[in-house]
């Protein structure tokens, strides 16, 4: 590929999974289309706001306890392994999310941020939640008739 044709910023602005970066507090710092069709919220109501926007309440304490613990080490095991959780849509309802992180360092080798490919699950995630109802009212009906 030709870098001086590679335009990074059109591949952002079109990328299909989200790219969401935050500051070493937590503040959001950059929020691409994918992020406003996956999660609800204008790149103006996400930027500068804390994550929280999109991690449900009872995730926030686990949430934080990493996040914290990542910009204090300077490590992470997200970087090519996929955290798959809960997140939080503007409308209040739920999603399913898979993403891996990429961290963010000043010059001088200090933890600046953090940036996140996120892609949505939800539709995977349901399928799943089905095909393990459908297995287990098999199981069900298996058992019964050899009992």
């Amino acid at each position: 590929m030709e870098t001086s044709s590679f335009n990074a910023q059109a591949f952002v602005d079109a990328a299909g999974d989200a790219i969401i970066g935050a500051d070493a507090k937590g503040a959001i710092t950059f929020w691409n289309a994918a992020a406003e069709r996956i999660f609800g919220h204008t790149p103006q109501e996400a930027l500068g706001q804390s994550l929280d926007i999109i991690i449900p309440e009872r995730q926030r304490q686990r949430h934080w306890d990493g996040f914290d613990g990542t910009m204090e080490s300077g490590r992470t095991k997200y970087g090519a392994s996929l955290l798959r959780v809960p997140a939080l849509h503007k409308s209040g309802r739920t999603i399913s999310i898979a993403f891996t992180v990429t961290l963010l360092r000043t010059e001088g080798g200090a933890m600046a941020g953090i940036v996140a490919i996120v892609r949505d699950e939800s539709e995977r995630w349901e399928e799943e939640r089905n095909l393990r109802q459908k297995l287990k009212d098999l199981e069900a009906r298996t058992s019964g008739a050899a009992g």
